[in-house]
């Protein structure tokens, strides 16, 4: 190489070892992306998701009302583990569009991301579980998100919303709207296609009144669990999701470190 560069005058000899140093320089960034990205793979994460086993804080979305006192209690019980849980206020006391709760979603989430998290887990109860998709499939976050809960989600849409509609159109606002089985925003979500999601675990309960049928909290590619298939003893009515004893110990095991789903343990 020496005596090779020596034939070339001096300024081809500059312009030869800035080609060289560059090279080399490529070189390192390729076997270090590599080296990342088999590190990566070996924690059973893909490069650029977040790792499982590094926890970040927890948001709580709410439903429909945008009432916060019975997530503030889950939110509780969360930080009781040592882990930060905020609870997020929508606009419009949470009956404005779903896309605009879904953007106060993104928001939280840049800042805890600008503020050294690793990643967040997303807690969506009732309308905010799809709010939570939304947010999901358009602002990125497979790559955000750890792990997402979601209680009693609405994904299907819900026969009272429809109803409302109705009976009563005038009193029916935007994310009722959005909730009536077949809406525009609704077929959207069905149809589009999420090439990675988070881990997810979509939990229900057969007793739910308000959303109806319960099952439309089944979401594809989620962990879909009835709470009666896990606790068949259990009584749950959908304002009680986000407080019930069972519900909040499957909760808890779902942002943790192990298996997303629930075992029969979580009955306490």
């Amino acid at each position: 190489m020496a005596s090779w560069l020596g034939r070339l005058s001096p300024r081809r000899r500059i312009f030869a070892a800035a080609v060289t140093a560059l090279l080399a320089a490529a070189v390192v960034v390729a076997v270090v992306s590599v080296l990342v990205a088999n590190q990566d793979s070996a924690a059973g994460q893909p490069a650029g998701y977040p790792a499982q086993d590094r926890p970040g804080p927890v948001l709580l979305v709410p439903g429909y009302g945008g009432n916060t006192n019975s997530l503030t209690i889950l939110a509780r019980r969360i930080r009781a583990t040592g882990r930060q849980a905020t609870v997020l206020h929508l606009p419009g006391n949470g009956t404005g569009s779903l896309v605009g709760d879904a953007s106060v979603l993104n928001a939280a989430v840049g800042h805890a991301l600008r503020g050294g998290a690793p990643s967040v887990d997303v807690i969506g109860y009732s309308a905010g579980g799809v709010a939570t998709l939304l947010w999901a499939r358009e602002d990125g976050g497979a790559h955000k998100a750890r792990r997402i809960v979601t209680l009693g989600a609405p994904f299907h849409g819900a026969q009272l919303a429809a109803d409302g509609e109705a009976f009563l159109p005038n009193a029916c606002p935007a994310a009722c709207r959005q909730l009536v089985p077949g809406s525009s925003l609704l077929s959207q979500l069905a149809a589009g296609i999420t090439a990675h999601r988070p881990s997810w675990l979509s939990l229900w309960s057969i007793d739910d009144k308000t959303v109806d049928p319960p099952d439309s909290a089944r979401l594809a590619g989620a962990a879909n669990v009835p709470i009666q298939s896990v606790c068949p003893a259990q009584q749950i009515s959908h304002s009680q999701l986000p407080t019930n004893p069972a519900v909040t110990a499957m909760v808890l095991q779902a942002i943790g470190t192990g298996p997303v789903q629930p075992t029969p343990a979580d009955c306490g």
